[in-house]
Order: structure tokens, then C-alpha cells, then sequence
């Protein structure tokens, strides 16, 4: 393929707002619908020799190089638009925390980081803070208990808050495509989110 039918291609897809995020050379078009491709370290623009080689690396997942899709452009886009969902869901900061509390700022800002390094509080950092998600509280503010040993073994393990965040809040194939979290309100299933859980930290730290 040529810069053009790359740029196409992509946008095809759905993916050319990803390609910066991957590392991969961008593009843009200019007024007369022409594309220009540049390096993503230089910002110079790229010479037909480095086209092929991005042509290259982005047909190289698949047996059939002509309809080959770039899993890793996918699996990013896929990221991108999960925790966009994520962010949209109920979420607290230390100061709305404090206020369902009935607490000082500082007093949440010191219990959640207790929490969390007992593994007793999922909290995800995002854009310089952190976000405490609210489906894992209760109206007081404080951690539902029956999620207590449903959150242990996922934040001890080596998966990242937001794949945690993520596991517990879609429906899981672990667990017949409920969502965790939910099934966990259940007494005859919260033993079962908890193996899930367990089954997937183990998993995780493979």
C-alpha cells in the first residue's frame, strides 16, 4: 500500500487516532485531502522505504498478510474505549469520598491509601490523581464486604487497577457472562466471583 490507501485503510478501521499512542508514524491531510505521513520522533515526513516498512509491521499479525488487521492498533483502541466507559461510571475523589463519609479531606485522603495498600480498595490513578470507582462502596462510602476477598487476590496480583476495574464491572466469561461485582450482592454466588477472582489473579501472574 501506498502512504494514501494506509491512511485509508486505517481509517477504515478505526484506527488512525491510536497510532501516536502506539508509537507508530501519524498522519494528516491537508486541504486538498492530500496524506502526509511523519515520524513520530522527528515529525519529518517519511520516504517511501519507511511507508513500506510501516506497511510491513502494520500487515504482520495473520496468516493472510493482504487482510491481516494490526491486532496491537486493535487491542489499544479497544483499551482506549473501556476505560473511556470506566471513566464514565459513578467515580469518587477524595474530596466527594469525604463529603459521603462525613469526613475531612485529608482523614479520606488517609484511609483510602491505608485501604489500598492493604489491598482492601481498588483505586486507579488517572491524570495526576487517583479515582476511587463507586460501585465497590456502599451508601456510607465504605467497601461493600462482601467484595473484600473478591478485591485482595486481583490487587495483589500483576494486574493494573484499571483491568481490575474493568474485570469487575463487564460481564465475565469466568462466571457465565455476569458481571462480578453485581453476582457478589448474591449470597449463593459470591463464592464463585471470589474463585473467578483467584482464578484470574493466578492468571495474571503467569
Amino acid at each position: 500500500m501506498n502512504g494514501e490507501q494506509l491512511a485509508d485503510w486505517l481509517e477504515g478501521l478505526g484506527l488512525a487516532d491510536h497510532l501516536a499512542a502506539a508509537g507508530l508514524p501519524t498522519f494528516e491531510r491537508d486541504l486538498g485531502g492530500v496524506v502526509r505521513w511523519r515520524d513520530p520522533v522527528t515529525g519529518t515526513a517519511l520516504g517511501d522505504e519507511q511507508l513500506a516498512d510501516l506497511d510491513r509491521v502494520l500487515h504482520q499479525d495473520g496468516d493472510d498478510p493482504t487482510h491481516a488487521v494490526p491486532l496491537a492498533l486493535v487491542q489499544l483502541r479497544r483499551q482506549t474505549e473501556v476505560r473511556s466507559s470506566l471513566l464514565a461510571s459513578p467515580t469518587h475523589t477524595y474530596a466527594s469520598l469525604a463529603e459521603v463519609r462525613g469526613v475531612s479531606e485529608n482523614a479520606a485522603r488517609f484511609a483510602v491509601h491505608k485501604a489500598a495498600e492493604r489491598n482492601a480498595l481498588l483505586v486507579v490513578p488517572h491524570d495526576g490523581g487517583v479515582l476511587v470507582p463507586a460501585f465497590q462502596l456502599g451508601d456510607d462510602g465504605e467497601l461493600r464486604p462482601e467484595l473484600a476477598a473478591v478485591l485482595e487476590p486481583l490487587l495483589a496480583s500483576a494486574m493494573d487497577a484499571w483491568q481490575v476495574w474493568a474485570w469487575l464491572t463487564q460481564p465475565a466469561g469466568l462466571l457465565g457472562g455476569q458481571v462480578p461485582h453485581e453476582a457478589a450482592r448474591d449470597d449463593d454466588e459470591v463464592a464463585i466471583v471470589r474463585h473467578a477472582a483467584v482464578r484470574l489473579a493466578e492468571r495474571a501472574g503467569r
